[in-house]
C-alpha cells in the first residue's frame, strides 16, 4: 500500500467535500453540518487556511482542511478530517493528522486546535496519543448551534 498526503488546492474543493460526506455516512450524527459539505464552502476554507487530501494507490481517500482563528491567526483549527470507511482500521487518518502537525510547525503556528463530538470517544483517545489535550475552557468556533457543542482538544507547537 502506497500511501501520501499531498497539499491540496482550489482545484480538489469539489473532491473534498465528496470525501467529507462520504467518510462522515453511516460513521456521523446526520445532524452533522459535514453532511451538508458544499464545494463552495470547502473553497472558502481552502483559501482561508488549507488541506490535504490522503490517497492510497493514487486513490483519494480522506482529507482534513485547517482555518487561522479570526483572533489569532498562529492557531489554526482543524476541521473535517474524514477516511472513507474502506480505508479504517488500518490508521491511515494518522498521516493527515501528522501532516498537519508538521505542516503548523514549519508555518510558525502556535497551537492546533479541533473539536470532538461527544458521541465520538474513541476519538479523543486518537488525538490525545498526538499530544493533544482536553481545553474545557475553549468553545469550538465552528460549532453547529442546534447540536451540544463539541469539546475542543488543543496542541501547543511552540513552548
Amino acid at each position: 500500500m502506497n500511501i501520501v498526503v499531498r497539499e491540496a488546492t482550489d482545484a480538489d474543493a469539489k473532491l473534498i467535500a465528496d470525501l467529507t460526506r462520504a467518510a462522515w455516512a453511516g460513521k456521523v450524527s446526520v445532524t452533522s453540518s459535514g453532511h451538508r459539505e458544499t464545494t463552495v464552502h470547502v473553497g472558502e476554507h481552502l483559501r482561508a487556511g488549507g488541506g490535504f487530501i490522503l490517497l492510497v494507490d493514487e486513490t483519494p481517500v480522506g482529507s482534513l482542511r485547517w482555518l487561522p482563528l479570526d483572533s489569532a491567526a498562529d492557531v489554526w483549527e482543524i476541521l473535517r478530517m474524514g477516511v472513507l470507511p474502506a480505508y479504517r482500521g488500518s490508521n491511515i487518518s494518522q498521516h493527515l493528522l501528522e501532516a498537519v502537525i508538521h505542516h503548523g510547525l514549519a508555518s510558525g503556528v502556535e497551537e492546533l486546535r479541533l473539536a470532538v463530538r461527544l458521541d465520538q470517544p474513541k476519538l479523543r483517545d486518537f488525538y490525545a496519543a498526538y499530544e493533544f489535550e482536553l481545553a474545557e475552557e475553549l468553545e469550538y468556533s465552528h460549532a453547529n448551534p442546534l447540536e451540544p457543542a463539541p469539546m475542543v482538544m488543543r496542541r501547543a507547537l511552540r513552548c
